[in-house]
């Protein structure tokens, strides 16, 4: 594993990154492989068992909640928000249909849920007032309140909290055994210190819709599983193996980037610049104008899939090619530019198939 060591360890000096974890997929094997510390004071190295925050990664495994109880009968992603929400009947986001909140496709939306909104009510309050910039299905506005909806009207028509709802459904029956919306107090001393630009150590502050949007802690050798679980590598019931397949389900064309529910592919093959223009942050912070797939395309195996996800102290991205059984994740106790995260991937690609 010396050519990815040798792609790593530049890339952390360059960035100043304490610690890392890498998970790679290569057909039947799985690797990991940690770098640095976990706690930059104690000098506690990274481990097999670090658990890191992830950010955003998180809004996938919402997504896979989602298409989980759309298999099993209990919502449909082409019914309105309102039909979960009553409260919402009339109202403009009332009228969305759930898989516009699952593809960013809305109508456009502040990146994250106003300070001031602390309670559910207020949050309802929010959502009866929004008022669409754009029609439904036309242009891309990545957000956290249209994801978090979504997890929680999924959690409502599941008639569970969240966290026992992505628990039961979701990391139980996956074997995740290190991913938590929570830390338990017995895994607290493998829970990673994040670090901000000013050195400091930080840990993800609670807020409404987090767990939704961007809650999960987890581990690179948990991630690696889930991706294994999206190849369709591991024997699944197939109610579940059809919420993970269906998670890419292709909705709308952004540029050469297509967006799935949450995750974001790439027909292979699919050059840096390419991956980097399609992670960058004014694809994120700006409004972008989409293509219908009408209706939503089946997944495609011969693609690069990904997702980005940060929080303050906190860098994390993970890619697959399901027709390669190829993925990698990447974990970081600190935020680094998400160009420098896809180039660490795409070289790591590079360098163990010899494929550019």
């Amino acid at each position: 594993m010396k050519a990815i060591s040798a792609v790593v360890l530049p890339a952390m000096e360059k960035n100043q990154i304490p610690g890392m974890a890498v998970a790679l997929v290569l057909g039947d094997k799985t690797y990991v492989l940690n770098y640095g510390v976990s706690d930059v004071e104690k000098q506690t190295p990274v481990t097999d068992e670090t658990i890191f925050e992830i950010g955003s990664i998180s809004k996938t495994f919402t997504a896979t909640l989602a298409t989980h109880a759309e298999v099993t009968g209990k919502l449909k992603l082409t019914d309105t928000a309102a039909r979960y929400l009553p409260e919402l009947a009339g109202t403009d986001f009332g009228n969305l249909q759930l898989f516009h909140l699952g593809t960013h496709t809305l109508g456009g939306i502040p990146l994250q849920v106003p300070d001031e909104v602390q309670t559910r009510e207020q949050l309802l309050e929010y959502f009866r007032t929004w008022k669409p910039a754009f029609r439904a299905g036309t242009m891309r506005t990545y957000a956290n309140p249209s994801i978090g909806a979504l997890g929680w009207i999924t959690a409502k028509s599941l008639g569970q909290d969240f966290s026992t709802a992505m628990t039961q459904a979701i990391f139980q029956p996956l074997g995740l055994t290190s991913t938590y919306l929570s830390v338990p107090a017995q895994k607290m001393s493998s829970y990673a210190w994040g670090y901000n630009k000013d050195k400091k150590p930080v840990r993800v502050n609670p807020g409404m819709l987090d767990s939704e949007a961007y809650g999960i802690k987890t581990t690179a050798s948990d991630l690696s599983t889930f991706l294994k679980a999206n190849m369709g590598m591991l024997p699944l019931d197939s109610m579940l193996q059809a919420a993970l397949n269906n998670t890419r389900r292709r909705y709308f064309s952004v540029g050469q980037m297509t967006q799935g529910l949450i995750w974001e592919e790439y027909a292979m093959p699919v050059d840096l610049p390419t991956l980097q223009e399609g992670n960058a942050p004014k694809l994120i912070l700006n409004p972008t104008p989409v293509s219908a797939k009408v209706p939503a395309a089946t997944p495609e195996s011969n693609v690069w899939v990904n997702k980005t996800g940060a929080t303050n102290g906190f860098g994390a991205y993970v890619a697959f090619v399901p027709e390669e059984r190829f993925g990698v994740v990447l974990l970081a106790n600190k935020n680094y530019p998400n160009a420098e995260r896809v180039e660490i991937a795409h070289k790591i690609y590079s360098n163990l198939t010899g494929k550019q």
